[in-house]
């Protein structure tokens, strides 16, 4: 067999490698019970908050990158894990979404979440129930 043909096989199981890895961390990290129903219903809520935290030119730079590729990612119409897969088909935005909030809120803090947070103070409690971010964030910042 030619080098170049081993050398693809290789590199197409790496893919499927990291591809299954990254299916059982989203499947460990995934919204339990009513979590992932709560995730769903805030979903209208969740984009604009995280337009409005994109545009904010007092958060650092890093967290601005970070939600807009976010952004891309929930535009792109190819997922990490394909709609058809049971449970987590539909979870995987929610679970990365999940993981770049707490990201902006070690980051930026809890008080920019609020600041910019277009929705009811009941859904702001489910989002922070959802994403962990409820006790998280900079020394000063306001929940």
């Amino acid at each position: 067999m030619p080098w170049w043909a081993e050398a693809l096989i290789g590199l197409g199981v790496a893919i499927l490698a990291t591809w299954l890895a990254l299916l059982v961390a989203l499947l460990l990290a995934r919204p339990k019970g009513p979590l992932l129903q709560e995730a769903v219903r805030l979903l209208p809520d969740l984009l604009r908050l995280l337009r409005r935290l994109a545009a904010d030119a007092s958060l650092p730079r890093g967290v601005r990158w970070r939600l807009a590729a976010l952004l891309v990612y929930l535009a792109f119409p190819i997922d990490l894990v394909p709609d058809f897969i049971p449970v987590l088909g539909y979870a995987d935005d929610a679970i990365v979404v999940s993981l770049v909030l707490r990201s902006t809120v070690r980051r930026a803090g809890i008080g920019a979440v609020r600041a910019h947070w277009p929705g009811t103070e009941d859904g702001f409690r489910a989002l922070t129930r959802l994403t962990g971010i409820g006790s998280g964030g900079r020394a000063g910042a306001s929940s």
